[in-house]
């Protein structure tokens, strides 16, 4: 199974779409958006995947969450998880450091995808993979990342 994973698109129709494309030309089967979504019009453009979308700390009102429930995708408001092949993944978009700290230390996730920083990084933390795809909107370079299951070989991809 191939996840992938994205964040800080704060709106931004163009980067976004060039997002979509490498995710189609990957074969994606499922998408984790680590919020500051920044508009309702970004949820549409991930409709062929089943998507997973937190809320950052620029996604306020409900016009955002409205959308991701008209579109059928899934809104985990500030924190979501799953478990997927057996390992158990949590995602946020990290600006809530004491809560981030909390859910990395706690060793109960496998993976914790996060956004926020705008800068990519893949790292471990005793068992468990920290991802943060990068951003799709203020930063010098954007990216994504894709992250294989179950062995949780991870990819940042630049785009």
């Amino acid at each position: 199974m191939l996840i992938g994973v994205v964040s800080d698109t704060h709106g931004k129709i163009e980067s976004t779409r060039q997002a979509i494309r490498m995710l189609e030309s990957l074969e994606v089967d499922l998408v984790i958006h680590c919020g500051d979504i920044g508009s309702p019009v970004i949820v549409p453009l991930f409709r062929l995947w089943p998507t997973h979308f937190v809320f950052g700390n620029v996604d306020c009102g409900e016009q955002i969450r409205d959308t991701i429930d008209a579109e059928g995708q899934n809104c985990h408001e500030r924190f979501g998880s799953l478990e997927l092949v057996g390992k158990r993944i949590a995602f946020m978009h990290g600006d809530d450091g004491d809560r981030f700290e909390k859910i990395v230390e706690s060793g109960q996730w496998d993976l914790v995808c996060y956004g926020h920083t705008h800068t990519a990084d893949i790292s471990t933390r005793g068992r468990t993979t920290l991802l943060n795809p990068g951003a799709l909107s203020n930063a010098g370079r954007y990216s994504i990342a894709a992250i294989e299951l179950p062995s949780l070989k991870a990819t940042s991809i630049a785009l």
